[in-house]
């Protein structure tokens, strides 16, 4: 008896893949051979969940192999290729997994899917697909036909959560006769004009940080592109986070122009070779005179042998007419200070303020009357 399991595993691969395929006829008849060869209870759901309830794939095509594993105890194992249900042959399932993978696939329009009503909004729509997503997420639910089940629900809540897409789909309406090439897919063809903008996988992963942890891969058809979780998926994200990183770089670009501008222009520009005030800093600490208007400044030791003749007159002049600039403006400042003071004293009667004001030395005014004087020869 123990010999014949292995043979009855091979025929409940085969009959899953014919379930999938829609033959309901090829998957009973391996069903029913591989409780004869050794009884198992996926074996026994897969035929109850057929019994009670049918076939929901439709008849479809009917796929034949080049060889059946359990036809010939001599014959290599049926290949089983990595798509959407290629992990299902080796994961458990129960029996109400097996029935909801069931319901959805016999279900006529998207509103069934989600199990929502035609008026249902946003939050309702969320809350569906949430519930359902979590359900009939592959890595979760190994019943066969899961994957479809979930690629089913996650094109279903992409379409109606669109307004767009959802106005265009309530006035075409849902159900269309599955034609030979779609006929795998169940009671309508859900890809007609209506495909999703991104995979089941993506949506999941919007809603809840991530999807179940597999090291299986799965892969998703949508419409006429094809998404593998865990190559293209994260291929595309890594050519995102880049094209992003330049975009990023180009907006910098101007910013970093102006820094760079400004840097090169403080670089380009020389010192003045003098200054109003001692600046050890900058070597500026040699007092000198000019000699017009008798002004202050400092410069370097060698300031002496480096200027001479036109060029030392130039300077000075240069510093006259700063030291006339400020001068003036803190002279004007002065004068508003206490203009203020005054008004502020006269409003609120305050003898202080205007004491204040009246003894304010003013010394830069003095400084600019003494300045005038002298353009004037005084």
């Amino acid at each position: 008896m123990e010999g014949n399991r292995d043979e009855a595993e091979k025929c409940i691969n085969i009959a899953s893949k014919a379930l999938e395929a829609g033959d309901k006829d090829k998957a009973l008849k391996f069903l029913n051979k591989a409780e004869k060869l050794y009884p198992t209870d996926r074996a026994k759901a897969l035929l109850d969940a057929l019994t009670k309830n049918g076939s929901s794939t439709g008849n479809g095509a009917y796929r034949r192999r080049a060889a059946d594993g359990c036809e010939n105890n001599n014959s290599q194992p049926e290949s089983e290729s990595q798509d959407s249900g290629g992990g299902e042959s080796t994961k458990s399932f129960n029996k109400e997994q097996v029935e909801g993978v069931q319901r959805i696939k016999r279900c006529k329009d998207y509103y069934e899917v989600l199990g929502v009503s035609k008026e249902a909004n946003e939050d309702e729509l969320k809350k569906a697909y949430r519930k359902l997503a979590l359900k009939f997420h592959p890595d979760k639910n190994r019943a066969p036909g899961a994957t479809e089940a979930f690629k089913k629900i996650g094109n279903a809540y992409a379409v109606l959560s669109n307004p767009d897409k959802r106005r265009q789909y309530d006035v075409t309406g849902g159900e269309e006769p599955s034609s030979p090439g779609h006929s795998h897919t169940g009671g309508f063809d859900f890809h007609r004009g209506f495909e999703a903008d991104i995979t089941p996988e993506d949506l999941f992963n919007m809603f809840f940080g991530g999807g179940f942890p597999s090291s299986s891969a799965h892969t998703f058809s949508n419409g006429r592109t094809s998404y593998s979780h865990q190559t293209d998926y994260r291929h595309e994200r890594t050519e995102e986070r880049g094209d992003g990183g330049f975009s990023m770089f180009i907006q910098l670009m101007p910013i970093v122009v102006l820094i760079l501008v400004s840097i090169l222009s403080q670089m380009m520009v020389s010192p003045l070779p003098y200054s109003l005030y001692s600046r050890p800093s900058m070597g500026q600490t040699v007092k000198r005179q000019t000699e017009n208007l008798h002004v202050d400044y400092y410069v370097t030791r060698d300031f002496k042998s480096e200027h001479k003749g036109a060029a030392l007159q130039q300077i000075e002049k240069n510093v006259e007419e700063d030291y006339v600039s400020n001068v003036r403006n803190n002279c004007w400042k002065e004068r508003q200070t206490k203009t203020d003071l005054l008004y502020a004293a006269k409003v609120y009667r305050d003898d202080r303020m205007h004491k204040k004001a009246e003894l304010m030395t003013m010394d830069n005014c003095k400084e600019l009357d003494r300045l005038n004087n002298l353009f004037r020869g005084g």
